[in-house]
């Protein structure tokens, strides 16, 4: 639980370096270069002796599909949607884990539905703003897209993590993770952006350097490291726990406003949802200590 603990705040300070220092740059090729940072920071622990072309194979895909395709529709839904419009629908990705859960383990845990839905409330708690507008439905459903996309590759690295040849470690893989988003989202560069227009200052290039080497690749690896760690249920409570991080991140270190009864709220709902997941006779995934 502590490496998704460390992870959200590091996301939830990244927000507001995104929305304060990157505004203007094109965010597709912001992702392909965080995801490219991502992979040279892993790249020296690449473990290639041992490891299978099926599980390259599968690694790859899992990047492509939890990073690479998730920040590709989560990118283009900018279009047509506000930001905090794709904060609010952004909160049913632990419903999505909860139910994906439920469809791989053939199994309905109730307890860990009612810690997901708890989140989902604690989550509108502090975005809910009302959405209006023609283009409202259709950057709703590209939002629910990159959220199962983010869910289910969670779910996929769970239980690829536990057929992985004795002595090999998540961080001598997780290259092949990284390459595979900075392959799908490189490639979307080449058809929807224009390098020659991609021209950052010294303050850019550096939080560009911040945002891919800690909160997207030490950050989504302690994701998935911590993932194999819980209980699908927790793990649902902490893709929402980022949210009012965030709020909270920007009130004290970039100045913005909310009311602070709903944070307050939303913080309290989490902690609830949490201990929900946590409780005794909770019967989630064991967890994978190597």
């Amino acid at each position: 639980m502590i490496w998704l603990l460390i992870v959200s705040f590091i996301w939830a300070f990244s927000f507001g370096l995104i929305k304060g220092r990157l505004s203007g740059i094109d965010p597709v090729i912001v992702a392909f270069l965080r995801m490219a940072i991502a992979t040279a920071v892993f790249l020296p622990f690449l473990k290639l002796r041992g490891v299978g072309v099926r599980l390259v194979a599968r690694l790859v895909a899992i990047g492509a599909l939890q990073f690479g395709l998730m920040y590709v529709l989560y990118l283009h839904a900018y279009r047509y949607l506000q930001a905090h419009e794709i904060a609010l629908f952004t909160i049913l990705t632990p419903f999505y884990l909860a139910l994906l859960d439920a469809l791989f383990e053939k199994r309905v845990q109730l307890r860990f539905l009612a810690g997901g839905a708890l989140a989902i409330a604690g989550g509108a708690v502090v975005t809910w703003h009302r959405a209006d507008g023609a283009s409202l439905t259709f950057g709703f459903f590209l939002v629910q897209g990159s959220n199962l996309c983010f869910a289910a590759g969670q779910l996929f690295y769970r239980r690829l993590r536990r057929r992985f040849p004795d002595g090999i470690k998540d961080h001598q893989v997780f290259a092949w993770l990284a390459a595979g988003a900075s392959v799908i989202a490189g490639l979307i560069t080449l058809v929807t952006s224009s390098w020659s227009d991609f021209t950052p200052t010294l303050p850019q290039s550096l939080v560009l350097l911040y945002l891919g080497a800690i909160a997207s690749g030490l950050g989504f690896f302690l994701w998935n490291l911590g993932a194999t760690q819980v209980n699908a249920g927790l793990l649902s409570v902490f893709n929402n726990l980022k949210i009012p991080l965030g709020i909270l991140c920007s009130l004290v270190f970039f100045h913005e406003r909310t009311d602070p009864l709903r944070l307050l709220a939303s913080l309290g709902m989490m902690l609830l949802a949490i201990w929900m997941t946590q409780a005794k006779g909770s019967t989630g995934s064991a967890p994978i200590r190597r």
